[in-house]
């Protein structure tokens, strides 16, 4: 039989509880510092959003996917452009607030995307492989900090051992006031359930204030509506240090411009809106995206592109030392592509999160050996983050 406790301990109540309603407080961290991770769920075709216009084989590779600097994408420097619909990321850029890492990809050569999904979240080097994920792990090594998941279910780059939150706009009206009361006097007796229950009733409170009671009533949470609720749970003093958020949408097999489009100006706005409600906190923030893996370099039969390997991570943020795309380019020619089809790799994608870690984060480079297990090949990536 499933107990209170055994209930509380197992971390069911982290999704149960948020469906009551109710909500958790955390304490706040002693810097200040704050990274965000945005999980872009269906492998992003990181060949459209950081467009490397300038090599001779992009435009005949690409067909009637090429993007043209001044059309549908603009210039970053001279051999990357962006996407048109990543506005506001551009922006960042041109303030050295933004940055991305071309040609990257998790240690997986696997076109699952829930096997990949997995080893990204976990940090390993094949599926399922650990049963925690890689920023559970960096929370155990880190003193006085927390993280809380602003999505439908918990997700694998959270679950683990250390303490975490969870919470999402529910369709169910909030109890009343003396339905919760009654239920606080009945878990008195447990010490376990009823510090979770007044935790989540103050983390409910917390998203209330930022509108997320408005977004259920609605029946809509696009990532830019929940990205509010997280910027306002995060800048609260008691606030989370990490949060995590995840988007759909990106496996573009079919009519790519378009849905690819799409969800990009969602992205933007999602950043754009971290921003605006992070306010001073933003100057010690890194927003993180990373996404499973890339896609084909050639279109296919439906003007959409297959799965993937090599792709790009996006790093916005304050603390970010931005203006530049990172690459070792390794070319788009026949004879240069992955298995003669996709974009090939050349760096591992935990160099950037341990690089993140290292040096926005202050996780000791000694100590990452416990968050990426096996990952001695996978150097933390300097550079990204301001001195």
């Amino acid at each position: 039989m499933l107990t209170r406790r055994a209930l509380v301990q197992s971390g069911l109540a982290a999704g149960l509880l948020p469906a009551l309603g109710i909500k958790a407080a955390y304490a706040a961290t002693p810097d200040n510092r704050r990274l965000i991770v945005i999980v872009l769920r269906g492998a992003m075709d990181g060949l459209s959003v950081i467009v490397p216009y300038g090599d001779p084989a992009y435009a005949p590779a690409r067909g009637t996917l090429a993007l043209a600097i001044g059309n549908n994408a603009t210039k970053l420097d001279g051999m990357f452009g962006l996407h048109k619909a990543l506005a506001s990321f551009g922006v960042g850029y041109g303030a050295e607030e933004a940055l991305a890492v071309h040609a990257t990809a998790s240690p997986a050569r696997g076109r699952s995307h829930f096997d990949s999904q997995n080893v990204l979240e976990t940090g390993g080097t094949a599926p399922y492989q650990y049963t925690s994920g890689w920023l559970n792990r960096a929370l155990g090594v880190l003193p006085h900090t927390e993280a809380i998941a602003v999505t439908t279910g918990m997700p694998a780059l959270l679950q683990g051992p250390a303490k975490v939150g969870s919470w999402s706009p529910s369709r169910m009206p909030d109890p009343n006031a003396d339905l919760a009361d009654r239920i606080s006097q009945m878990y008195e007796t447990d010490s376990a359930l009823h510090a979770a229950f007044t935790e989540a009733q103050a983390l409910n409170m917390l998203a209330k204030e930022a509108g997320g009671d408005k977004m259920a009533a609605v029946g809509g949470k696009p990532l830019t509506s929940l990205a509010t609720v997280a910027a306002k749970l995060m800048a609260a003093p008691d606030g989370p240090q990490f949060v995590v958020l995840e988007r759909g949408g990106w496996d573009t097999h079919a009519n790519q411009p378009g849905a690819l489009s799409a969800s990009l100006t969602d992205l933007d706005a999602t950043l754009a809106a971290l921003k605006g409600g992070l306010g001073p906190i933003w100057s010690k923030t890194v927003v993180m995206c990373v996404t499973e893996f890339g896609r084909t370099v050639a279109v296919n039969g439906t003007n959409g592109t297959d799965h993937g390997t090599g792709t790009c991570a996006l790093l916005y943020g304050g603390a970010v030392k931005g203006g530049r795309v990172v690459a070792d380019w390794p070319g788009l020619g026949k004879a240069q592509l992955f298995e003669g089809r996709d974009l090939r790799p050349t760096t591992d994608v935990r160099s950037v999160i341990k690089g993140v870690l290292a040096d926005h984060v202050g996780i000791d480079p000694a100590r990452l050996a416990g968050v990426f297990p096996n990952s001695a090949a996978a150097v933390p990536m300097a550079g990204l983050i301001r001195g």
